[in-house]
């Protein structure tokens, strides 16, 4: 039944008005009992100094998870099983990495936004190309696809029109983000707590359903039958024979293009970093610890659901329809299809979770591009002279902006025709290898030059596109042995799977940065090198401990499903 009983909309109202309600009691805070502002921009775009370790941490959380994980990698889920779950578990490694040697670079110079950095490390031309890019990326792609999967995924489950639930998530978004990035980090604290209790609920209910169908109860019995039912979704590697295998290519996301995707996405990307960049390096490390403590977390909220559904969907538990047939069959239809026969209520909670899921996430992507807007463009190109007031105001507009643009835009796209979580991820790919090659020798090689980076920005791009294409034009099959190039059912033509590419294009960025730079420097060319010494790098005892902990459980995830 596509629509919520009265149970279920008291339960969701009573969880936008505790959000809503604390997010004022932060703002009133924050402000004089005149209503203006005690603090400047950063304190606006940052919290500087405001955001715990705890906040901290369920803002990267809260910020990260969306439509695009509950719909997107739960279908994953249902198509291809665990090894989605890759995403989430090497996070957690990727975080503790950036933890360590990314944050402490950026605080130490003082850096806010990633166009901030490249304006310091190489020159004004990168850092405003990139900022132009950064926001018609998050933008037209990044805010746009979370609005219309959002609103896809809250239509079908509470029957309501699509428009409707696009402009009622974008309204509650920017009540949330004209409050700052400090009411953002602290009403994150509570969308978390909904996102993950109303998480394993759907997990709960999905393997008590499985059991309960094959005539028993429990949800380790319900566990124990999906592992017998549907074993080839408990495997962490694929083998090259896999239909799978151009998504997740076997030891590459242990080996390969894997950490070119997290470290660019957590380490390198305004929109993730933004959070931890107004903290103190302790309480910044803290909240990176606690965040990737959540991301353990994560497949047993979304991707074991899509496996339950699946296990539903092969022994005729659902309606005919309900994810299609043949050609036809639409796995990103496996989270709302199970919300969907939930009990009243509860039903009403995972909602809840879902939409906080969703709203979070716009509301972070909304405030990295008024942070971007109005630090990277704004100041610098069209009024250096503004107050503190003025950025302010400024940055509100563009939120409000940024949102409107969004709606108007996310229809047209055909979003929920191109797939769900792999979709985003493979075409995030087109850049993400050059702007991650720019920033890691940016970081850690003084001798990297200007026109280095803008050579790894528009070359990767361009190398991305032509590894795309480039099985159409001549044949890859001697690739094949090596594991780099497999023949999909049905096909003849041998295609390079996206994480490869990305393995590939990032090599190639490496090599032409440092020749590019090389040669600059033999003529004399100046680089501005960051101001970097090795303590800054030695984390505290409790951090490492909490590392070793979280690598341990990766490496026993793993031995127990390879």
């Amino acid at each position: 039944m596509h629509q919520l009983a009265t149970l279920d909309y008291i339960v969701f109202f009573v969880y936008f008005l505790i959000v809503a309600g604390y997010g004022l009691w932060i703002y009133n805070r924050k402000t004089g009992h005149d209503g203006t502002i005690e603090g400047d921009s950063k304190d606006y775009f940052l919290a500087e100094g405001s955001l715990t370790w705890w906040a901290i941490g369920s803002s990267l959380i809260a910020s990260n998870i969306s439509a695009e994980q509950f719909v997107g990698m739960s279908g994953s889920g249902f198509k291809m099983g665990l090894a989605i779950a890759t995403y989430e578990w090497m996070a957690s490694i990727t975080l503790i990495i950036v933890a360590v040697f990314f944050i402490p670079v950026y605080l130490k110079n003082r850096i806010f936004t990633m166009p901030q950095f490249l304006h310091q490390r190489y020159n004004g031309t990168v850092a405003m190309i990139m900022a132009i890019f950064w926001l018609l990326l998050y933008v037209v792609v990044n805010l746009t696809s979370i609005l219309y999967l959002g609103a896809i995924a809250v239509s079908s489950i509470a029957g309501l029109n699509l428009n409707f639930c696009m402009y009622a998530l974008a309204i509650f978004a920017v009540i949330i983000t004209l409050g700052g990035m400090k009411v953002i980090g602290f009403t994150d604290v509570i969308q978390v707590f909904f996102l993950i209790l109303g998480g394993l609920a759907t997990t709960y209910l999905a393997l008590t359903l499985v059991a309960e169908h094959n005539g028993t109860t429990g949800i380790l019995n319900g566990f124990s039958i999906m592992k017998s039912a549907a074993n080839d979704h408990f495997h962490m590697i694929f083998k090259r024979d896999n239909p799978n295998y151009l998504d997740l290519p076997g030891l590459t996301v242990l080996l390969g293009g894997m950490w070119i995707v997290n470290l660019n996405y957590w380490g390198c990307n305004q929109y993730i970093t933004q959070r931890a960049l107004g903290a103190d390096l302790p309480t910044a490390r803290g909240g990176l610890l606690f965040a990737a403590f959540l991301k353990l977390l994560m497949p047993v909220i979304v991707v074991i659901p899509g496996i339950a559904a699946y296990v539903l969907y092969k022994q005729n538990v659902f309606g005919a329809g309900e994810f299609g047939s043949g050609a036809d069959l639409n796995p990103d239809r496996a989270y709302p299809v199970l919300l969907n026969i939930l009990p009243v209520g509860l039903k009403g909670l995972s909602f809840a979770a879902l939409t906080a899921a969703v709203v979070a996430s716009l509301a972070g992507k909304a405030n990295s591009i008024a942070t971007i807007f109005t630090l990277d463009v704004y100041k610098k190109v069209i009024n250096p002279e503004a107050s503190e007031k003025t950025l302010v105001a400024t940055g509100k507009i563009a939120v409000v902006i940024a949102m409107i643009l969004g709606v108007l835009i996310a229809p047209h796209l055909g979003i929920d025709k191109k797939g769900g979580f792999q979709y985003i991820q493979e075409y995030t790919g087109f850049v993400s290898p050059g702007i991650f090659a720019m920033f890691i020798l940016g970081f850690f090689w003084k001798k990297a030059t200007s026109s280095a980076a803008l050579f790894a920005t528009i070359g990767g791009f361009l190398l991305s596109v032509l590894l795309k294409f480039l099985p159409g034009m001549m044949d890859l099959s001697f690739l094949a042995p090596f594991g780099f190039a497999v023949r999909p059912e049905g096909s003849s033509i041998y295609e390079i799977p996206f994480l490869d590419r990305m393995g590939f294009v990032f090599v190639f960025c490496i090599i032409g940065m440092v020749l590019i730079s090389l040669l600059e420097n033999a003529r004399g060319v100046k680089t501005n090198g960051l101001e970097i010494d090795s303590s800054m790098f030695k984390p505290h005892a409790t951090f490492i401990g909490g590392s070793v902990l979280i690598i341990g459980i990766i490496v026993a995830l793993y031995s127990v499903f390879w």
